[in-house]
């Protein structure tokens, strides 16, 4: 290892010079010394005398010309806001827009809608998006990585938009508190996206290649100020809450139980790219309920952080490592215990190297024999060459005042470290990873540890990659998500897309496509082989058809439950496996508000068995205030042959429903209602998930959360649960 720092010292010391493919896309900021009123109206005085910027580049259905729909946007400043208008034009006039709902944070490609890219680092990997939909709901998140987005980070912007038939306007104030940047900076990158479902354009004003997304950062502009924008002074920001709320039990037949709580976060800027987030005694009673699948895998299935706390520069923590090798997974903090406090520093040290620094305090679960727990997390990231970076991670979680035998169900102590290089090629053409990870448990010596790379190639044409996986059998990750330990993986996935010339064809592209995945366990025998042939059609009204053909050998590593259901009879460990199953997707354009989708599955299932998987999606838009949406899942198990030592073989079979019906009432941009119901069969439950959210001033809400759970056929009531929680955002 002595021999290993003065490199890693050198390569963390390693400055980075990114040319911007888009440099000659440059938008000139002035200053306004005059007042702006954030309504929609574009008459404000600091207006007149902006530099526009126009031009907006195609970037689907095709990328070779100047938008058919114009689009003119303007940026300023004060001491306090940046300050953004648009005019966005329609190519069918006196239609009105395509939205789902005034609901924040919507899905893009569903809604006519303008966001805004920034990158103040100018680092081309981490930046912000702000954007509205053309009645007026907002959008902010995270960008990281260059490409991924976060959009459950929430933060305080003002905006406004007002439709005139065959334009809209739009006009936000985003506080400097808001973001995070490098202080004397005069150079940011910066790009807007619009979409127009009525035209079936996306445009860009810098322009991308169709083939990545709207948000990629490789290929910014530059927003250049004519002074540094100013450093916000006492950037400190305490949000504390209340609540009150009662539950009640009633298979235990329990008292109701009444809360009265309270709690704060707090947002401490410790310079203009450094924040320190704090919290007591947290609560997240008003997080969206995750939405139920059927899960026929024999694996753990993965929800992502909705919390609060854990967003700012989550990418730091969360997305070390792979999709189903992550040695952090912040859902595991706070998982049946509540959070008695913590503290997160993450941010920029420099415009090459990031931190992120976690502690967090758990209490003591009597019931579970659980004791208080603390989870300390480091992350340090380095920017190397143009794009990429190194990445340095050290996790602990420690139980405090441990008693083997009272706590045996919990360990004393789990720790991991990691190393990862990431590259990211300047246009954004080639991706990948190498990674290694390594845990520290108590009484284990070997095989405890993680290697891992891949490479991508995002050609427009062709694109492909090549993943290899190694995951010890005695890796531990206690706070991670590694649903799989003790194997070898190797999988390659190959697309080539053919796209359409003619502009009348209504075929953007169609692909056929290859993938294969196998898994060897540690003495090197293979346990899973699955190959898939697909063929994909994108239309250009963004309606999409792929179908694909799947053949399947698995080895079971560990006895199986076929139907998850808790059957008692399992399928041995070791017995062998194959089928074949064919599938289709569709999923219909957004512009239309009868919206539906489909995907079915039929063929062979273990056990020499059948399945047959329908799922279902139909929504309505009563714009832009009601949005009515249902998700029906449909699954048949026949056939399945268990072998049972010394009786006859049992035959499984197994059918059920999952179906999931959402309201969705927006009476304005800032008052919402959300009533979700989940009747899954598979879990045996029934639940009910109503949520009133009141933004009475920006980043301030008032929640009334309603929940049931029921036993499906009678519908006996398990438990109920209502609780009103107010927040308020104060900055100091």
């Amino acid at each position: 290892m002595k021999k290993l720092l003065p490199y890693l010292f050198l390569i963390f010391s390693l400055p980075s010079f990114a040319q911007k493919i888009n440099e000659s896309f440059q938008y000139h900021i002035k200053p306004t010394h005059s007042k702006i009123r954030i309504d929609g109206i574009l008459d404000d005085e600091a207006w007149k005398n902006t530099e526009t910027g126009k031009d907006f580049w195609m970037m689907t259905p095709m990328d070779t010309s100047l938008s058919h729909v114009p689009t003119e946007v303007k940026l300023t400043y004060d001491d306090n806001f940046l300050y953004v208008s648009a005019i966005c034009y329609e190519q069918v006039k006196n239609k009105g827009f395509v939205v789902e709902s005034l609901k924040r944070d919507f899905s893009f490609g569903n809604n006519d809608n303008l966001w805004l890219i920034l990158e103040p680092f100018n680092d081309l990997t981490n930046g912000f998006v702000f954007g509205v939909n053309a009645a007026g709901a907002q959008f902010d998140g995270i960008i990281s990585e260059g490409t991924n987005l976060n959009a459950n980070w929430d933060n305080k912007w003002h905006s406004e938009t007002k439709y005139h038939g065959d334009h809209w306007t739009f006009e936000a104030a985003i506080p400097f508190k808001t973001l995070r940047y490098k202080a004397g900076e005069t150079r940011w990158g910066i790009n807007f996206s619009r979409l127009d479902l009525k035209s079936g354009e996306k445009s860009t004003w810098a322009k991308i290649p169709r083939q990545y997304f709207s948000i990629t950062l490789a290929y910014t502009g530059v927003l250049i100020w004519d002074t540094p924008p100013p450093t916000p002074k006492n950037n400190i920001s305490v949000i504390p809450y209340t609540l009150g709320g009662m539950s009640k039990n009633f298979q235990d037949g329990s008292a109701t139980t009444f809360r009265k709580d309270f709690g704060l976060d707090a947002k401490i800027a410790v310079s203009s790219a450094l924040n320190l987030d704090l919290t007591i005694n947290p609560d997240f009673s008003q997080v969206d309920v995750d939405k139920q699948v059927t899960n026929l895998s024999r694996f753990e299935l993965f929800f992502p952080e909705r919390r609060q706390f854990f967003l700012e520069n989550a990418d730091l923590f969360n997305n070390f490592g792979l999709s189903s090798i992550r040695p952090f997974f912040s859902r595991r903090i706070g998982l049946g215990v509540p959070i008695d406090y913590g503290a997160r520093l993450s941010g920029k040290i420099n415009n090459n190297l990031r931190i992120g620094a976690m502690n967090i305090q758990t209490g003591i679960n009597s019931a579970e024999n659980r004791p208080a727990q603390n989870f300390s997390a480091l992350v340090l990231q380095q920017k190397v060459f143009k794009r990429s970076n190194i990445g340095l991670m050290m996790l602990n979680k420690q139980s405090l005042n441990y008693d083997a035998n009272i706590n045996k169900d919990f360990s004393d102590y789990n720790r991991n470290i990691g190393l990862e290089y990431n590259l990211a090629s300047s246009s954004n053409l080639w991706l990948g990873k190498a990674m290694y990870l390594k845990s520290y448990s108590p009484n284990v010596k070997n095989d405890d540890y993680v290697s891992a790379f891949n490479v991508f190639y995002n050609g427009l044409t062709f694109n492909g990659s090549v993943q290899y996986e190694y995951v010890g059998k005695n890796y531990n990750p206690e706070i991670g998500y590694v649903p799989r330990t003790g194997y070898h993986k190797v999988n390659i996935p190959i697309q080539y897309n053919i796209y359409t010339q003619t502009p009348s064809s209504k075929i953007q592209y169609h692909a056929p496509a290859i993938a294969s995945y196998a898994y060897w366990n540690t003495d090197k025998v293979m346990t899973d082989l699955q190959n898939q042939f697909y063929y994909i059609v994108a239309l250009k009204d963004r309606s999409s058809f792929y179908a694909f053909y799947e053949t399947n050998y698995i080895r079971l590593p560990f006895a199986f439950d076929p139907t998850n259901e808790g059957n008692k009879y399992l399928l041995a460990e070791g017995s062998e496996h194959r089928f074949n199953t064919f599938n289709v997707n569709y999923l219909s354009t957004p512009r239309k508000r009868y919206t539906f989708g489909f995907t079915g599955t039929y063929g062979g299932y273990y056990g020499n068995g059948k399945l047959l998987s329908l799922s279902g999606d139909v929504g309505y838009r009563f714009q832009p205030y009601v949005s009515l949406s249902a998700n029906i899942n449909y699954v048949s198990i026949e056939d399945v042959k268990v072998p049972v030592k010394d009786q006859a073989d049992q035959i499984l079979k197994s059918k059920f429903w999952l179906v999931s019906p959402k309201i969705d009432i927006t009476f304005t941009n800032r008052l919402f209602w959300t009533t979700f119901i989940q009747y899954n069969e598979q879990v045996q439950n029934v639940n009910i998930n109503s949520r009133v959210q009141w933004r009475y001033k920006p980043a301030s809400d008032i929640f009334l959360v309603y929940t049931d759970n029921y036993i499906p056929g009678n519908l006996n009531i398990k438990n109920r649960a209502i609780v009103l929680k107010l927040t308020y955002w104060w900055n100091l």
